[in-house]
């Protein structure tokens, strides 16, 4: 065998080899919850990297960037809020999961606006934890990778590389989980999807009966892009079954 054909056929075996283990950063400054993330994150097969505090953890996510990040909102040296806005202007596709104890629906909202892909709130279940980081991965990792790409439909632009919507040249502000759905729908067009589809793919919920929130998100939708949203063409439901989006 030629040493062209030799290097080829030993490039062919290193594109073979199995990816390297998915590295989670999470920053969190109460030691037995950093403890109890990083036991459960690793008996799932997953890289952990633990910081205290949220210097640290921006001068980590800087130096290697990880598949993702858990972010606790109260810490020392930078503020959690501080490590989201910072993190998403440098790498809007790489999920964020807040881990808040706050309960106001106001704040959570804020949260979400401000870039934070999801939300837990303290105590957390780990089941819950884990079906919401592996929904944000999901995302991330789409095999049709429409992260990199622009969708128009009816005057609506969605910069999937940018997470931006315009309607008619004038921004449109989504929350990050109208923008997943959005998204989901996109991936999924002329299609009837579930109602429990849509819930674990978006919310990483797999009991339908769970939750009314995919409903809601749906709805501001509507009332964001459709031209006549108690008639719309674009996200239109089919009544006892599901969704269906066209374009």
């Amino acid at each position: 065998m030629s040493l062209e054909a030799k290097l080829s056929d030993q490039n062919m075996r290193q594109l073979e080899l199995p990816e390297l283990t998915a590295r989670i950063l999470v920053v969190e400054d109460d030691p037995s919850v950093q403890k109890t993330l990083k036991r459960l994150l690793e008996a799932e097969g997953f890289a952990v990297e633990g910081h205290s505090d949220g210097q640290a953890g921006l001068d980590s996510f800087h130096a290697t960037a990880p598949c993702a990040t858990i972010l606790d909102l109260n810490l020392p040296k930078l503020s959690g809020q501080h490590l989201c806005q910072e993190m998403k202007a440098k790498a809007p596709s790489i999920p964020i999961i807040i881990l808040t104890a706050c309960c106001d629906l106001r704040e959570k909202i804020v949260l979400l606006e401000m870039g934070a892909d999801d939300y837990i709130t303290k105590p957390f279940s780990p089941r819950e934890l884990l079906a919401r980081l592996r929904v944000a991965l999901r995302h991330r990792n789409s095999p049709t990778r429409l992260t990199e790409v622009e969708v128009v439909f009816d005057g609506v632009v969605v910069d999937f590389r940018k997470m931006e919507v315009t309607r008619n040249g004038v921004p449109v502000a989504l929350t990050a989980h109208e923008f997943k759905t959005l998204q989901f729908f996109v991936q999924n067009p002329d299609r009837l999807i579930t109602r429990a589809e849509l819930l674990e793919n978006v919310c990483g919920y797999k009991d339908v009966r769970t939750s009314r929130s995919i409903d809601n998100h749906i709805v501001k939708l509507q009332q964001k892009l459709e031209d006549d949203p108690s008639s719309p063409t674009h996200f239109r439901t089919v009544h006892g079954l599901g969704y269906r989006f066209a374009v």
